[in-house]
């Protein structure tokens, strides 16, 4: 019977990226692997054809050579022969793992023997405004594993140690002959750490490791903001059998600031004046993060006006520059006057006429000319 189109084996167009190649070979080697489908000749038979099909179409100059020739440019090669194998460099390496993860239900075959890695933790910081400004020293309580110091790691008991296991003589991963491949598992026995432990401790429970509180020194750089995450290397729960630890994952939080606000490295902070002081101008004492500084504000001030204190907001992350401070100038109306002070702005409003308001006059003339 004449080979079918490699395309059409595995479901994709001629002009399929190798990602969608991979992923359509993926799906059908999992659907009609034989260790799925027992004593199922024609699964074993498709699945044959696939992985045929693949090994073309994955290999570009394969792929090209196909493309121009059809089944006669790849010398009409059938799966097993040289180049469709699983020796190195086979297209299928990078993928078998991850099929076999599935099939199996394990971690792609593969005996994880020796230490593991612990789990990297995250550690939710909420600090001050004035902290994120500038940086500070701080001690944190991290609950994390820690080896277990009674069998320093082990799970064994004292005065007894793991043993070599029998099923898979130490190696951690057993050999399984499956229709025509021969394929690794981990040790069912000892889950791939090649040694069983027959005594247990009786602190960690044959763990080799145990939760405690943990007090970590942390230094916050100037310059963080809400969201920011501070990875410490080796700071994470300890590994199992030995294995370093995972790392820590510090993400900070900015508390609110009842006169400040944040504008990336800029400080704003708004700062009430009388209707007298911004008409008249005046010279304020304004709050700074560092303390209070001194503020000219020029006569004829509006509300709303933005006046800069160079130098005085956030410092950067990076560790060079620093941003300014925007003070926020609101002219603040009188609400509450005496006979005296009324007197005087009824005054002093006969005396201003229209001159004394360009930009009420601007306004208005532009409402008349829409309007009539």
């Amino acid at each position: 019977m004449a080979k079918r189109d490699y395309y059409e084996v595995l479901g994709v167009n001629k002009n399929a990226s190798e990602t969608e190649i991979k992923k359509a070979y993926r799906r059908l080697a999992i659907k009609h692997h034989p260790d799925k489908n027992p004593d199922d000749k024609q699964a074993e038979e498709l699945f044959k054809e696939i992985s045929e099909a693949y090994a073309v179409l994955s290999d570009s100059q394969k792929r090209a050579n196909y493309d121009q020739f059809g089944h006669a440019g790849v010398g009409g090669a059938g799966f097993g022969q040289e180049g469709f194998g699983f020796g190195g460099g086979s297209p299928f390496e990078d993928i078998f793992g991850d099929i076999f993860g599935d099939i199996f239900g394990g971690s792609g075959g593969r005996a994880q023997r020796g230490g593991r890695r612990g789990d990297d933790l995250r550690y939710n910081l909420t600090i001050s405004f004035e902290e994120a400004a500038f940086g500070a020293d701080t001690k944190i309580q991290v609950p994390r594993l820690e080896e277990c110091a009674a069998c320093h790691g082990s799970g064994a008991a004292e005065g007894t140690s793991p043993t070599v296991c029998t099923t898979c003589r130490g190696a951690g991963q057993v050999r399984y002959q499956q229709g025509f491949f021969s394929l690794t598992r981990p040790c069912p026995d000892c889950n791939g750490a090649g040694k069983v432990i027959e005594n247990p401790c009786p602190e960690c429970r044959g763990s080799g490791r145990v939760r405690e509180q943990k007090t970590i020194s942390l230094k916050i750089p100037a310059g963080v903001e809400s969201g920011n995450r501070l990875k410490m290397s080796g700071e994470g729960e300890a590994g199992a059998m030995g294995g370093p630890h995972g790392d820590l994952y510090v993400v900070i939080t900015v508390k609110d600031h009842p006169i400040f606000q944040r504008e990336g490295r800029d400080v704003i902070c708004e700062v009430p004046v009388s209707f007298a002081q911004a008409a008249l101008g005046c010279e304020l004492e304004v709050p700074t993060l560092e303390g209070k500084v001194k503020l000219k504000v020029p006569a004829g001030t509006q509300s709303g006006k933005v006046l800069r204190l160079t130098g005085k907001g956030i410092p950067s992350l990076q560790g060079y520059g620093r941003g300014d401070q925007l003070v926020v100038v609101r002219v603040e109306t009188p609400t509450r006057m005496t006979p005296r002070q009324r007197e005087l702005l009824e005054e002093f409003a006969r005396e201003s006429g229209e001159d004394m308001h360009p930009m009420g006059k601007g306004f208005f003339d532009k409402v008349k000319e829409l309007f009539g």
